[in-house]
């Protein structure tokens, strides 16, 4: 899931990639060795979102400039969305850009609460909401854009007053709006774009999601996939134009397919494999 994060952060133009780890740590920082733009920040215990941010600060402390925040279990982020954000935070001077979503399904999800003239006023979280709060439609997405040294210094600020007694990464929009800076809740994101992955039913749903994605950039770039809800393709995947995919095959791993080939149906590629132009990949067959 993080690779999808990774990438989409990639997409938005981001050259350095700070993972906060803790549980199975180890895992994590092995999955993602071979990425020389990554490094590690360690959350020993956890007390709350803000307090995995402060780990960072060693990793953040001499940079001017824009900084992401996202959530590693958000596998749907786009980079133009992630784009957007950073934009809009260049042009408007923002010390904070909030990446929001509008959802009537806002069940556990962070209240974006704003004033009579729109403007906006503070996150609230779902265990803190009134009723009235409880309402609102607007959410969290979880996606920021920070200038990084405000950041920094809203986050010596945070205190754990909250149901939680937890650090909350959302108490720093309200801390810099006090202090006079602008902040600004950008209603840019689709819903799907928030969707973590806690269940294996949303594992599933996600999944889906990120298929259709692959397979239609495929199809529009000359691919002929010919049942789309019948074929599995990692996003590792290349496949030259003119080729064309049978029904219930399975291509996983670093795979490279030239163009004119023909897969299928009921074949199995696991990569690495590089397969040239022309090559067929007769039905049944696992390559």
């Amino acid at each position: 899931m993080i690779e999808f994060v990774l990438d989409a952060a990639r997409d938005a133009g981001c050259k350095r990639m700070v993972v906060i780890v803790g549980h199975e740590k180890e895992m994590v920082k092995e999955a993602l060795a071979t990425h020389p733009d990554v490094e590690f920040a360690e959350q020993i215990e956890q007390h709350g979102t803000g307090h995995a941010v402060m780990m960072c600060e060693e990793n953040l402390k001499d940079h001017d400039g824009p900084t992401l925040i996202l959530a590693g279990d958000t596998p749907l982020l786009t980079g133009a969305s992630l784009t957007a954000l950073l934009a809009e935070q260049q042009q408007q001077s923002a010390a904070c850009v909030i990446g929001t979503a509008d959802t009537a399904n806002n069940e556990g999800l962070g209240r974006v609460v704003r004033g009579a003239n729109g403007q906006f006023e503070c996150i609230v979280e779902q265990k803190d909401a009134t009723d009235d709060q409880l309402k609102i439609t607007e959410i969290n997405t979880g996606c920021y854009a920070f200038d990084n040294q405000k950041l920094l210094g809203a986050l010596k600020k945070i205190r754990p007053e909250n149901k939680q007694a937890e650090y909350y990464l959302t108490d720093c929009p309200a801390i810099l709006l006090d202090d006079g800076h602008p902040v600004i809740a950008s209603c840019s994101l689709e819903i799907d774009e928030a969707m973590g992955v806690n269940t294996r039913v949303q594992l599933a749903s996600v999944t889906e999601t990120i298929q259709h994605r692959i397979l239609e950039d495929l199809m529009v770039n000359g691919v002929t996939i010919i049942n789309p809800k019948a074929t599995y393709i990692d996003s590792t995947v290349k496949i030259g134009r003119d080729s064309i995919v049978h029904p219930y095959c399975v291509l996983t791993g670093d795979i490279t397919i030239g163009e004119n080939c023909t897969i299928g149906p009921h074949a199995v590629i696991d990569g690495p494999a590089t397969l040239p132009d022309g090559h067929v990949v007769e039905p049944f067959q696992s390559v």
